[in-house]
């Protein structure tokens, strides 16, 4: 679900913002690779963790985008991520929860964008399924339920649309004799208040 919703939101213009961790980041952020992700780290920028995200990190690192607010060559700590998850808030207008147990750090993510004024969505699963209970405890309280991309697209603002910019050269600069640009020089200054000194003079 997450490289489908992840692929479908980046070919229609959306940039995918996730944490790289194992499992549902790790699968967002690879099939975003060619539309455009941001990488949120808990460490420094230059720290791959986990270790098996090496290739996806340099992926990320030549393709999109690789950020944190640690210092490099700091290692990542369990302190460290609930202001990572902050930071993504941050850069989203809006959360995706596709996994979560009911005492997932996911539910304190959805909390933080809650607070920072975000919208938050969710995909169902099975009231049996405990790694789904998280998303139907959001879904309950809430949140808008996804079943596909096309749902996340309808309730998001509407991108703006791009369009080209055009650059006209500039014309040059009429070349003016000495005696004309003067003239001109006098002709402003005529149009100009009287400066405080010329009044008292």
């Amino acid at each position: 679900m997450s490289r489908f919703l992840a692929t479908t939101l980046g070919e229609e213009g959306y940039v995918i913002c996730s944490g790289l961790a194992r499992g549902v980041d790790t699968a967002a952020h690879a099939a975003a690779i060619g539309t455009g992700t941001i990488a949120v780290l808990g460490g420094g920028v230059d720290v791959i963790y986990p270790a098996e995200n090496a290739q996806l990190t340099q992926q990320i690192r030549e393709n999109s985008l690789l950020i944190s607010e640690q210092p490099m060559g700091t290692q990542p700590q369990a302190r460290h991520f609930p202001l990572r998850n902050r930071l993504i808030c941050g850069l989203s207008q809006a959360i995706v929860v596709i996994e979560a147990a009911a005492k997932s750090s996911s539910l304190v993510t959805a909390k933080t964008a809650l607070d920072q004024g975000r919208d938050v969505y969710a995909v169902p699963g099975h009231p049996f399924d405990a790694c789904a209970s998280g998303c139907n405890i959001l879904i309950r309280d809430g949140a808008t339920l996804v079943r596909n991309a096309e749902d996340i697209i309808e309730a998001l603002p509407k991108l703006p649309q791009q369009t080209d910019i055009i650059c006209d050269t500039p014309k040059p600069l009429p070349n003016r004799g000495l005696r004309e640009t003067a003239k001109l020089h006098q002709r402003i200054l005529a149009r100009c208040p009287p400066l405080p000194w010329q009044r008292i003079n």
